[in-house]
């Protein structure tokens, strides 16, 4: 791998780790702040994951980084996708609109998150593996 590949990778995956941080951020504030109940906690245990999964994306490397990286891809997938869902045909009983707090942000910051971190995945995934040590 060159330089520069190693370059850009370790730029995405800073990027995908402010992108799940964001995510995090944005529905520890909405719980915080007045979303309760069953949404609330699924809210409190979305922060958890996106903090944990971009600590994941900065720390790990090989075959982990790998996993890690598909997982966050799947996470803020599913988050987007939940929010969609909630916005058009309802999501466990709820059902959301734009004018909501944060809504139309969250869409963004989400749907741009999806992006990088597909393009993340797909570059960690072509990553040559090192060689195995020799005993």
């Amino acid at each position: 791998m060159t330089d520069g590949t190693s370059r850009a990778v370790w730029i995405l995956r800073i990027l995908s780790a402010l992108f799940l941080l964001a995510t995090g951020g944005i529905h520890l504030y909405l719980a915080l702040n007045g979303v309760g109940g069953f949404l609330g906690v699924a809210f409190i245990l979305n922060f958890v994951a996106g903090l944990v999964l971009a600590i994941a994306m900065v720390a790990l490397k090989g075959r982990l980084l790998q996993i890690a990286t598909v997982l966050s891809l799947l996470f803020l997938i599913a988050t987007l996708g939940s929010l969609v869902l909630a916005l058009t045909v309802g999501l466990f009983g709820i059902h959301q609109d734009w004018n909501f707090t944060l809504v139309p942000e969250t869409v963004i910051v989400e749907s741009i998150g999806v992006v990088v971190l597909a393009i993340t995945t797909v570059m960690v995934l072509r990553m040559p593996r090192p060689a195995p040590a020799v005993r």
